[in-house]
């Protein structure tokens, strides 16, 4: 009888498991022999040229694999490609597209070979899938998912979003490996979301500014280690180093105080948005003075004020002339009114953002025409309450000097 050995199978039976597991990659490889014959050939590409031994390299090969399969669906399929060349081997290829440092990322149209132009975004799955869906028109088939609020740039782009803008810009200088950079991002998108509101105060990122294209800006910037972060003033003075907390809430409260905006982590804003102290100030007498005579003459004095105060919100002087004007012809309990009803309206759930900031303003300056009495009041518990104190005082020295008296008589 023959006998059989089942251990003899089971090298084969390895490599048979092996390969069910090993699918094949929708990167199409390139070399010097192939390339003309696919790039340039009636299909966009996007191709990678690459080194074996780049780290960089290494560091984006999962995430350009990624990218493959995104478009390797059956809407996306042999309609646009996602490539690589390593550049290091096939030098000729190279040294045609000038390629001088490692990776290199090119888009060619669909029948140009000849004149590809730079990728220079960000090395992130989301930034690529998007400029290949802009560019040849063909979705990939990843999940969407919230665009991101922070502005990105790069050495093309640098000068004219922050010198140029008239904007104040901050600006996170990072690098793909570094761990604190990565740790940094969902409080950086945090505080981008709560100021995308804000036309003039910009959170921007360059996530690979230890690329070759970007490395001679962040050396130029002063950027020695990831990440650094920066913040560019809109009148073009010198930038200003951030070394706070990398927290959504001490992001905030220093764009606040740089940008002169009024945001809470949120987005929404706070009670001092669209407040002007000399218009406060007037609010207050305003409310505080019965006479209709008298608050005629301190609405005209409010005109002149607020004809020579330059506020953020264009639209808050002229309210603080209206709710006077209102309060004149409906009397105080239009300010009670009109407070709720903006309440109700801010606690909306379908309010766009901008009218609700709109509503967060004038609901903050009708509040200047309240709290004040309530301060006047404090105030005067405080002059009461010395009053007293002083009153305590003068009893009991009185209490004193009789004390003595009845002493020195007996």
């Amino acid at each position: 009888m023959r006998t059989f050995n089942i251990l003899s199978l089971l090298p084969l039976a390895a490599v048979t498991l092996l390969a069910t597991f090993v699918r094949a990659s929708n990167v199409v490889t390139l070399t010097t022999e192939n390339f003309d014959s696919i790039i340039g050939q009636g299909k966009p590409a996007l191709v990678e040229f690459y080194a074996s031994w780049c780290g960089h390299c290494k560091r984006l090969a999962p995430v350009w694999e990624e990218l493959a399969d995104a478009f390797s669906g059956a809407y996306q399929k042999d309609r646009v490609i996602i490539a690589k060349i390593d550049a290091d081997i096939e030098k000729e290829m190279g040294q045609r597209y000038g390629i001088q440092g490692f990776p290199t990322l090119k888009w060619f149209t669909a029948n140009d070979l000849k004149n590809p132009t730079d990728y220079n975004g960000g090395r992130e799955l989301a930034d690529l899938a998007a400029f290949v869906t802009e560019n040849s028109g063909i979705r990939s088939n990843i999940k969407s998912a919230a665009p991101s609020a922070v502005k990105q740039l790069n050495a093309g782009t640098f000068e004219r979003e922050t010198v140029h803008s008239g904007k104040d810009v901050l600006i996170a200088f990072k690098a793909p490996w570094c761990g604190h950079c990565k740790s940094m991002t969902k409080p950086y998108e945090a505080v981008a979301q709560a100021f995308k509101s804000e036309p003039d105060c910009v959170v921007a990122e360059i996530p690979d500014s230890d690329s070759e294209f970007n490395r001679d800006l962040a050396a130029a910037q002063g950027v020695s280690s990831y990440p650094t972060i920066k913040f560019y003033p809109r009148d073009g003075s010198s930038p200003i180093p951030y070394s706070g907390a990398r927290t959504e809430e001490a992001f905030v409260n220093f764009l606040n105080e740089h940008c002169g905006t009024h945001r809470t982590p949120s987005g929404g804003l706070l009670e001092t948005a669209g407040r002007a102290l000399p218009l406060d100030k007037l609010a207050s007498e305003f409310f505080s003075t019965p006479s209709k005579a008298d608050r005629e003459a301190i609405m005209q004095r409010a005109r002149d004020v607020a004809s020579n105060l330059t506020v953020k919100a264009g639209s808050a002087p002229a309210y603080y002339l209206k709710a006077m004007e209102r309060v004149l012809e409906k009397g105080e309990d239009w300010l009670k009114k009109e407070t709720a009803r903006f309440t109700k309206l801010a606690d909306s759930s379908s309010l766009a953002p901008a009218k609700k900031d709109e509503i967060t303003i004038k609901r903050n300056i009708l509040a200047s025409f309240v709290k004040r009495t309530f301060d006047e009041a404090a105030e005067a518990v405080k002059a009461a309450e010395s009053v007293v104190g002083e009153a305590t005082k003068s009893v009991h020295s009185v209490y004193d000097q009789a004390t003595q008296a009845v002493k020195q008589e007996l």
